[in-house]
């Protein structure tokens, strides 16, 4: 993997951040805070960028939820002695879903819930005149881990170029409590749902395989040469193909620069 410097990474991200603010004419942001290590370092490096008064964090359980994720929010969200809000979207969620698609299956649902939790954001960020700011890694990003018009959508991605495990190595320098850091990731869309799961692979051998993929210009068989399964490289490759879409603008007949 890549070397970096976190603490200059740090203080890029949060230049980043008061630029962009600038440039549109804000000076707060809103995002969700789910209790996992994303949200955590998003809301800690936007103090870091802003000071704990211009950021909100907005807690967002629904009925399923794990409570563990609900106090790892909480805790965040008192640590970095930011606002924070909590509403609960199931009231919303279920009156779809008992009244119009009662088989949807768990996958339909999560995604649901995933654009609900943003609506309410984007609702909030008018209200108090805010950006919505993203929670998602490069890790995610590239592989298409995130629902589109969901957790996808927001102002900016201050945490976009880092990979997972650079994620877990920054939310150490910022202090991010440890039972956090050290907690399985899951988006906890459903029961028993973790990220791993869904994707096939760890994180630790999805970051080293998307480095070498995507900024080492590695092949496959030279990256299978480094000691990985040929079937793990290909599944990365996959994931990547069939969510670029989701990377892109909705394409306009003519331009070919989405292509």
């Amino acid at each position: 993997m890549r070397q970096m410097d976190l603490k200059t990474e740090l203080e890029r991200i949060s230049a980043f951040i008061r630029d962009y603010l600038q440039r549109y004419g804000f000076n707060r942001v809103i995002l969700g805070l789910s209790g996992g290590i994303d949200s955590s370092l998003s809301a800690a490096v936007a103090v870091h960028a802003l000071g704990k008064d211009n950021v909100l964090g907005v807690m967002l359980p629904y009925k399923n939820s794990s409570p563990e994720s609900y106090e790892d929010a909480l805790l965040v969200a008192e640590a970095l002695q930011i606002r924070h809000e909590i509403i609960e979207i199931t009231p919303m969620v279920d009156a779809y879903f008992d009244h119009c698609q009662a088989d949807a299956s768990a996958l339909r649902r999560g995604n649901w819930m995933a654009r609900i939790r943003m609506c309410v954001l984007y609702d909030l960020s008018s209200r108090d005149r805010a950006l919505v700011m993203g929670t998602s890694n490069r890790t995610e990003l590239l592989v298409g881990y995130f629902t589109q018009y969901g957790d996808g959508a927001c102002a900016f991605e201050p945490i976009g170029g880092l990979y997972k495990t650079e994620v877990r190595a920054m939310a150490k320098l910022l202090a991010i409590p440890q039972r956090i850091i050290d907690k399985v990731p899951t988006a906890d869309l459903w029961a028993g749902q973790t990220d791993e799961g869904e994707l096939g692979l760890s994180y630790a051998e999805l970051d080293e395989i998307l480095w070498l993929l995507t900024e080492e210009h590695l092949s496959p068989q030279e990256i299978e040469a480094k000691g990985f399964q040929s079937a793990k490289i290909s599944r990365v490759q996959h994931l990547m193909q069939v969510s670029e879409f989701k990377r892109n603008l909705p394409p306009v007949p003519g331009e070919e620069s989405y292509v």
